[in-house]
């Protein structure tokens, strides 16, 4: 009963939706496990560019069942575009499940998000404005309206009737927005179940059937470890559990059914919003991870920040996550660069400090402590074996292996499919092969 639980090792925006689409031809069932579409998979199939936000990346392949999990928040207008702007590009979306105890992105959730990230005196945290916070907060709560309360008008009506009042009193009493129109909210919400009422089902029942018959899956992870609500950099985290243990809660699948752990990272380190990052570089090194690496948010647009890789953050994550082997993505955006930097350690008010987590605060004061490779300069794009690589490139790889305590299964060396390399070896990770 095998599933492989993939998950970004960093601050998100690792490649998980590469991985996931790469890794698709090998499984029968994608299923995405938690975050809502605050989170972007950016796909590149030859000349087509897929941005993707809830539907999981293993869509793009015909033999794939997609399924949204339990532990995904949903918005549906978000959800309706999506999958319309699938089949305008031919991308059928027929075999696409939606979990009935997935909770609702409700547009009074935005407007909370909205309103609260605004009216922070401090900058706020850097949410993408997208409802996630106060829907999973109406879930802890249990105010919150499920996926399948959208296809009981009776229901729905009592349950947007008990908290329309309470989040109209925030709107207009706290932060001075507009209200929410019940009725239209609940007019609006009996056509997104009737839009969706094919789709939404009893997913865990779906995914242990699969299992029970044999099937492969993959359990898509969104953002990532250092985003993690009780692991990442709090209180500049998301508000779901992006990590392995996630993947269980979030999907209906249980620990023993799970028996790989692919962790995504890549070459550097990047965040986007607020937080510590403690290796960011302000300088032309800098500019050239975001420019050349295209370090823009598939969400939001917004600009990443970037630095060198930090090994601290990554030791603790593969730990945490128990990952079995790493994907390593975006080693060709080094090249070029003649000198490159590994964080080995920090220096916390003039300690030296080799362990994480640490406190934000000390984050914020902490300073890099690296090791320093040599670059190259050889184009990467079309390098198809390991022995092809530059030595200084094997060399940089095999630090990180040694350093984070897994080792490198998969590499990638473009956004394309083809520019990929499986490493020769006994290694954990299953070939589609």
């Amino acid at each position: 009963m095998p599933a492989t639980v993939i998950c970004g090792l960093q601050w998100g925006d690792e490649g998980k939706g590469k991985a996931t689409d790469l890794l698709a031809a090998a499984v029968s069932v994608v299923v995405r496990y938690q975050g809502g579409d605050n989170a972007g998979h950016t796909v590149v199939v030859g000349d087509e560019v897929f941005k993707l936000h809830l539907i999981p990346s293993g869509v793009l392949h015909e033999h794939i069942t997609p399924i949204i999990g339990p532990g995904v928040v949903v918005n549906p207008r978000t959800l309706l575009a999506e999958m319309a702007m699938l089949k305008k590009r031919g991308i059928a979306t027929d075999k696409l499940r939606v979990s009935a105890a997935a909770h609702v992105i409700m547009p009074y959730h935005v407007a909370l998000d909205t309103a609260r990230e605004g009216a922070a005196t401090d900058g706020g945290i850097g949410t993408t404005k997208r409802g996630i916070g106060p829907a999973y907060g109406d879930r802890a709560g249990r105010v919150g309206v499920r996926m399948g309360d959208l296809l009981e008008p009776d229901l729905l009506r009592r349950r947007l009737a008990a908290v329309v009042e309470e989040k109209n009193a925030l709107l207009v009493g706290a932060y001075g927005a507009a209200p929410v129109d019940l009725e239209a909210l609940y007019e609006e919400a009996v056509g997104w179940g009737e839009q969706l009422a094919d789709k939404i089902t009893d997913t865990t029942a779906l995914v242990q059937r699969a299992l029970a018959d044999g099937e492969h899956m993959l359990l898509e992870g969104a953002q990532g470890t250092m985003l993690d609500l009780d692991h990442g950099t709090y209180p500049y985290v998301t508000s779901s559990n992006p990590v392995a243990g996630g993947a269980c809660t979030g999907s209906g699948v249980g620990p023993l059914q799970i028996d790989e752990v692919l962790g995504i990272l890549k070459a550097y380190s990047t965040r986007v919003g607020a937080g510590p990052l403690p290796t960011e570089l302000k300088d032309a090194v800098g500019e050239h991870l975001t420019e050349v690496g295209r370090e823009y948010g598939t969400t939001t647009g917004r600009r990443r920040r970037s630095g060198w890789l930090d090994l601290m953050p990554l030791r603790f994550a593969v730990q945490v996550n128990s990952a079995s082997s790493l994907m390593l993505n975006k080693l060709d955006i080094l090249t070029g660069l003649p000198q490159l930097k590994m964080c080995v350690a920090y220096r916390v008010d003039g300690r030296l400090v080799d362990s994480w987590p640490l406190p934000v605060a000390q984050l914020e004061r902490a300073e890099p402590v690296y090791e320093t490779f040599d670059g190259w300069t050889e184009d990467l794009g079309g390098v198809r074996s390991i022995a092809e690589l530059p030595k200084q490139t094997r060399r940089y790889m095999a630090a990180i292996e040694e350093r984070a305590g897994a080792p490198i299964s998969v590499v990638s060396l473009g956004p394309e499919r083809n520019q990929t390399i499986r490493v020769d070896g006994p290694r954990p990770v299953r070939s589609a092969a």
